[in-house]
């Protein structure tokens, strides 16, 4: 079966590879949609230091059960359209004890530590089937890239009163505006781009800043009478990001970051103490994340138009993967038609 290969950095092949076979309580999957992360695209420009070559990406998923092992439970089909849980935990490790399993410590995400779902089929535990029923195939690739958001969400304890400031409007970014508004809160969407800032306000953002065009401190002090915002989400993964992010945030405010940067960040660590701040991670999502974007979902109030900004079939995803390295602002996410 084929399969894309991210073979080493700037370089992808589509390949040949042995079709899997499906085991005691693993189902088979027969892929029919991925989407591309910006992991893929750290992937592709050498810039992933989780990844080694080569590599397999994809971990937004949208397919169907073509077989279901011995001891799988009967709810689960062939024909049923799913997607899935790409991570793994130990079990053992200080988060899982926590009960925190997505940041666990020996975590292999599908397309990162290992091979994706950028391929015609793959076989997974059962217990990594998330079945939405009543969700499209193009609204089940979406499911894990929100849920990324949503999570980070949850970590910054955001409630109806505060003022959320999101640092990118990418597909991550978007599922953290969503989540803020749907609590109640007023969302600021801060971006290098103005269409994806429009599509942060049809989301939910009541209000955008576009930082090339203003000193972004001015007009996030003006937007929160001077105060900054209550909470900063990080969603972009550079030094600049994650040094706005804690530079803007308010006294006794929250910061939580998502983006991976690639290279380190030299921070104010005066402002940790002196604005008592509470700093954050945020990674992966949980099962309840899942269950919470599949429900958003179900309300068919995503404008799938404003998000989806290229489809092609899996012979032109390393093109696709060339196109976004060198022109990143111009899309929001790129789904690969594997089957």
């Amino acid at each position: 079966m084929k399969a894309l290969q991210i073979v080493e950095p700037k370089r992808t092949a589509v390949v040949e590879v042995r079709p899997p076979s499906c085991g005691p309580g693993e189902v088979l999957l027969r892929i029919r949609l991925v989407g591309m992360c910006g992991s893929d695209l750290s992937t592709y420009g050498g810039k992933n230091a989780l990844v080694t070559y080569p590599r397999i990406p994809g971990h937004e998923v949208a397919a169907t059960i073509l077989e279901c092992g011995e001891g799988v439970p009967e709810h689960l089909k062939p024909g049923m359209d799913v997607t899935v849980l790409p991570y793994t935990s130990c079990g053992a490790c200080s988060s899982c004890l926590h009960g925190r399993v997505n940041a666990c410590r020996f975590n292999e995400t599908l397309g990162v530590q290992r091979d994706g779902a950028m391929t015609e089929r793959i076989a997974i535990p059962w217990q990594k089937v998330v079945l939405p029923e009543g969700l499209l195939l193009e609204e089940l690739v979406l499911v894990e890239p929100l849920t990324v958001g949503f999570h980070a969400v949850e970590r910054s304890r955001v409630t109806d009163s505060d003022v959320v400031v999101v640092f990118g409007c990418g597909m991550v970014g978007l599922g953290a505006v969503i989540r803020a508004a749907l609590r109640g809160a007023r969302v600021i969407a801060v971006d290098v781009d103005d269409a994806k800032l429009e599509t942060a306000r049809a989301f939910g953002a009541q209000l955008a800043v576009n930082s090339r065009k203003g000193e972004l401190h001015s007009q996030l002090q003006e937007l929160t009478s001077g105060h900054g915002p209550d909470v900063a989400i990080e969603a972009v993964g550079t030094p600049a990001t994650y040094r706005a992010a804690v530079e803007e945030a308010a006294f006794s405010g929250r910061v939580t970051c998502i983006g991976y940067a690639a290279e380190d960040a030299l921070l104010s660590t005066r402002l940790f103490v002196q604005k008592e701040l509470d700093i954050r991670g945020s990674r992966n999502a949980t099962a309840m994340d899942f269950a919470s974007v599949v429900r958003f979902l179900g309300r068919r109030s995503l404008p799938l138009e404003h998000v989806i900004s290229r489809r092609v079939p899996l012979s032109e995803a390393g093109k696709a993967l060339h196109d976004w390295a060198e022109n990143p602002p111009l899309f929001t996410k790129i789904v690969v038609e594997v089957s």
